[in-house]
């Protein structure tokens, strides 16, 4: 007897896939076959693909909307119809009982092929406001859940439910003792870990690298820099250990951890949020990005659960000197995020999703 199947979607950044990664080994346990549909070269590919040998991974065209003028505006559309085409047939084959997408522009036409095909899409928003992807698919999406209660004012409320975070169980996991063998040190300096996304963050490295030295004489420090940015002039370096990016090894890292400076990513910050890690954020400048992240850090401040730094303020500052303010403020962040109700687990978002199923 064949098994039930379900379809999961959504790439581009680390962001759009831990949550997939989170729900996958659940809805094995209740049965389900389950097939991802990504793109041919993000960062879900090795996320997926490459770590999860029990999920059928198909690829497909996926262009991209920008907000700046780019030759590759004028071929992407075609991309996305081909992407579109690809998902149908897919779809069409495995025939799932519900798609679930976690959002980045690979999920648009999964969502469209979705609708088209009638099987139930649901689509999760992370941030403040929806991203673009997101706002293309929800038209097409059977429910959606977000994790901000002010989401519900920019969505379709009759169809929309506020979930709450859902936060990898394995992160809990970690160990603080394997973290400090990891990282090489010692533990007798509170240690900082900095994370600038899966794509790294030019400033926040600069930052960080510009006033290593000074930083140091207070700090370990765990530099989590993103693909292609490891500096091997700081290889060697006590108290400083450097890494592309992290998969297993982050849950002791982050048990290591007793700071974090971070992008505001909306799962990043809840994570550190469910591990009473203190952050100071430093969300992605208006100019990059269409403000999320600006949202997500200014909330988070709004609650007394971060500190916020902007992107332009590191130029004019001592980011050394904000890290010690920042040290300083330890017990009122701390005290502020035991006051949170605890996140969803992965097993309750599963019971969420599965409700919508044909």
């Amino acid at each position: 007897m064949k098994r039930p199947t379900i379809v999961l979607t959504g790439g581009g950044t680390a962001g759009h896939v831990s949550v997939n990664e989170a729900l996958i080994p659940i809805f094995q346990e209740r049965g389900y076959e389950v097939h991802y549909i990504g793109s041919h070269d993000g960062i879900e590919v090795e996320l997926i693909k490459n770590r999860q040998p029990s999920v059928t991974y198909h690829a497909i065209q996926s262009g991209k909307l920008r907000r700046y003028f780019s030759m590759k505006n004028f071929t992407d559309p075609f991309r996305v119809g081909a992407g579109f085409f690809q998902a149908l047939s897919i779809i069409r084959k495995v025939k799932p009982e519900l798609i679930f997408s976690k959002g980045g522009f690979v999920s648009v036409p999964v969502a469209l092929a979705g609708q088209v095909s009638r099987v139930p899409v649901v689509v999760h928003e992370s941030d403040v406001t929806p991203g673009l992807a997101n706002k293309l698919a929800l038209p097409f999406a059977t429910h959606i859940f977000t994790v901000f209660e002010q989401t519900l004012a920019h969505v379709t409320k009759a169809k929309a439910t506020c979930s709450g975070a859902i936060i990898r169980p394995e992160l809990f996991d970690g160990r603080r003792e394997r973290g400090l063998q990891r990282a090489g040190f010692t533990g007798d300096k509170p240690i900082i870990i900095v994370m600038g996304g899966s794509q790294g963050s030019k400033i926040l490295n600069g930052a960080v690298r510009n006033e290593l030295e000074q930083i140091r004489k207070t700090f370990d420090v765990i530099h989590l820099c993103g693909k292609d940015n490891l500096e091997s002039t700081y290889s060697n370096t006590d108290g400083y250990r450097q890494y592309e990016y992290v998969t297993d090894e982050l849950p002791d890292l982050l048990a290591a951890s007793d700071f974090a400076v971070s992008r505001a990513g909306s799962n990043a910050i809840f994570e550190l949020l469910a591990l009473q890690i203190p952050m100071l954020l430093i969300p992605l400048s208006a100019a990059q990005s269409r403000g999320d992240q600006i949202l997500n850090a200014n909330y988070f401040q709004s609650l007394g659960l971060a500190n916020v730094l902007a992107e332009e303020e590191i130029v004019d500052k001592s980011f050394s000197e904000e890290l010690i303010s920042f040290k300083n403020n330890k017990q009122i962040l701390i005290d502020k995020m035991s006051e949170v109700k605890k996140p969803k687990t992965p097993k309750m978002m599963v019971e969420l999703i599965m409700a919508f199923k044909k």
